[in-house]
């Protein structure tokens, strides 16, 4: 009965203001819809930038990497000992590039219940032939399936079929911006020569964009078969296995682990991209700030519209008071009316919040750099709901906290008297 008569007089208080509620509740509706935007946006922005590096990038790379002697016959010497030595005489070894017994090192990581999938690769510098020009690139023989499995080929392979690649022989997919340079269309045949003067003709079967337009000018894709072939190596050759793990997390640990095992040289993801991952988690904790803010300046203004109430309340707070309400009970009418607030206003701002989320996935974001993307990316991930709620009620308790203390305060005898 008591909890009914709180809700009541709550009730009342504020329907006697209705104005002065309608503007509170439209504060943390504006806080909460720009809140959800502005994350779900920005969110969604940051997926975007981080798929164009690591949907294409590795956890783990195992490669071999060409290095200069690490002893050199001055650093032997004991003559030069304690020496400042400046003479490398020693240069690097005329070795492959080759992983040695790629296939037990395949076979073991396959085993391994930590890895979600492998994905090895042939990476072959070569020169594109335009006429009497030669055009410097880079060809990567790929497991066609695999990488498509793991590293979502398919989805930056913008004209063409991916497939192709392992269907048809002696063919490959140019970098967008390599193509452009050649005048290269679908089915024509370009020849590519290697370092070493192996020249091949390969016909074309698609475009790759990677949105990276310094990739896509160099870049090209065949498969492995045709890779090894184009290079003169035979089926055992490769330069990098690719392995993608069932833990990001776990990335750094294994790379170590990798490196003594196999004997080869390795690189986890988060090194190789530690730059743009700091960028990510800045604009990140940006978003979360700005959206936070707006939440505390709407907190601010019920605390103020509440301080207001209780100012042209104090008849009607000394009356209760006087008919029996005590200090926890005007307490808990002015919470509830904050706590009202705070919950309707809540509310519809989750749902403006979604609904421009949503007119903002509409709207077409057409770019050149980005043929895959249509529209501008948002991210409806349910935590910014959640955080976005819960952050409401919090805000509007601790708006109408302070001042129903206030109120809870005043003796009814003074305001009665004074009138």
């Amino acid at each position: 009965m008591k909890l009914k008569l709180i809700t009541n007089v709550s009730k009342s208080l504020l329907l006697a203001r209705w104005k002065q509620t309608l503007i509170a509740a439209i504060g943390v509706t504006f806080s909460i819809t720009m809140f959800i935007t502005l994350l779900s946006f920005m969110t969604g922005l940051n997926d975007l930038l981080d798929g164009l590096i690591l949907n294409r990038t590795p956890h783990i790379r195992l490669y071999k990497e060409i290095q200069p002697s690490a002893q050199q016959p001055i650093d032997l010497s004991k003559t030069y000992k304690g020496h400042y030595n400046f003479i490398r005489s020693i240069k690097p070894k005329n070795e492959r590039l080759e992983i040695a017994n790629s296939g037990a090192i395949l076979s073991a990581l396959k085993k391994d219940e930590r890895v979600q999938g492998i994905a090895p690769k042939i990476t072959a510098q070569v020169f594109y032939t335009v006429g009497v020009i030669d055009l410097t690139g880079i060809i990567n023989g790929i497991d066609v399936e695999a990488e498509n499995k793991l590293f979502f080929f398919n989805d930056y392979v913008t004209e063409g079929n991916f497939i192709d690649l392992k269907n048809i022989p002696n063919s490959i997919i140019l970098g967008k911006g390599a193509a452009e340079k050649m005048l290269a269309n679908i089915g024509d045949v370009i020849q590519v020569a290697t370092t070493k003067g192996e020249r091949l003709q390969l016909k074309v079967v698609g475009y790759f964009q990677s949105g990276l337009q310094d990739i896509d000018k160099v870049q090209s894709y065949c498969s492995i078969a045709t890779t090894q072939k184009l290079l003169g190596e035979s089926n055992s050759y490769i330069t990098d296995i690719q392995v993608k793990l069932k833990n990001i997390l776990d990335a750094p640990a294994l790379t170590s682990e990798y490196k003594q095992l196999f004997g080869t040289d390795a690189i986890d993801i988060q090194t190789a991209n530690s730059q743009f991952e700091t960028g990510s988690s800045i604009r990140t904790l940006i978003s979360y700030a700005v959206g936070i803010t707006l939440l505390i300046v709407a907190g601010f203004g019920i605390y103020n519209i509440l301080n207001m109430m209780i100012y042209e309340k104090m008849d009607s707070i000394a009356i209760l008071k006087a008919t029996g309400f005590s200090g926890s009970d005007v307490n808990r009418i002015f919470i509830t009316i904050a706590l009202s607030i705070g919950l309707f206003g809540g509310a519809v701002g989750l749902l403006f919040g979604f609904g421009l989320s949503s007119l903002i996935d509409q709207v077409p974001f057409n770019t050149a750099a980005l043929p895959t993307i249509k529209t501008y990316p948002i991210n409806y991930n349910p935590k910014f709901y959640i955080i976005g709620g819960l952050f409401s009620v919090i805000t509007t308790y601790f708006a109408g906290f302070f001042p129903s203390r206030k109120a809870s305060k005043i003796d009814p005898v003074i305001i009665i008297r004074g009138k």
